[in-house]
């Protein structure tokens, strides 16, 4: 006999992690990051979260596994590093939305370091990928800043048309496959004309 479920399935929508997002990117950026070391290009490495640790098991010497841990401070962004003589900082984002990029995902803590970065004369942008397009922008903090400016008062995102006017496209290639030391090569000429 085959017995029946009496109650209805309803369909739930799964949850979306937004925690992870773009980490599809950052493994693609480390693999640039490490292939500019390598041709001694530029020095970039992933900032580590600062992490405090409060409770370790100990089931063996050599298998000592973290059983709880706390971030201690929020991390300022996600890579920095030199190149050319110029300091670079910058975080990492991805969009799966069609039209426009939440502003709102870029932290308040993200925004201070970015600004001091630029202040400094370092080399301050986030990098985003618009999934739509398959393609990552270099978005500068400077032109960044206006559309934050923007959101205090109005819109909150960035248009996607916005995006591909005030960021410099990055194709994705053989070697690295996203070669974003080309953008900040143009965006450098632009910065030195002013």
């Amino acid at each position: 006999m085959i017995k029946y479920p009496t109650k209805k399935k309803t369909y739930r929508k799964p949850r979306i992690n937004q925690s992870n997002r773009g980490m599809g990117l950052e493994k693609l950026i480390d693999e640039a990051n490490a292939h500019y070391l390598e041709q001694n290009k530029a020095v970039i490495h992933k900032k580590p979260t600062p992490v405090q640790i409060v409770n370790v098991a100990y089931p063996r010497r050599e298998m000592a596994k973290i059983t709880e841990a706390y971030f201690r401070k929020p991390s300022t962004t996600d890579y920095n590093g030199v190149y050319k003589g110029f300091y670079i900082d910058f975080d990492v984002k991805e969009t799966k939305h069609e039209t426009s990029y939440a502003l709102k995902n870029i932290h308040d803590h993200q925004i201070q370091h970015l600004r001091r970065v630029q202040a400094h004369g370092g080399v301050a942008f986030i990098l985003i990928k618009v999934d739509r397009l398959d393609t990552v922008f270099l978005l500068p903090f400077e032109r960044l800043e206006r559309y934050l400016k923007r959101a205090e008062t109005g819109r909150k995102s960035m248009t996607l048309a916005e995006i591909e006017r005030e960021g410099y496209p990055i194709k994705e290639s053989l070697a690295p496959r996203i070669d974003y030391l080309k953008a900040v090569d143009s965006y450098l000429k632009t910065r030195q004309k002013r």
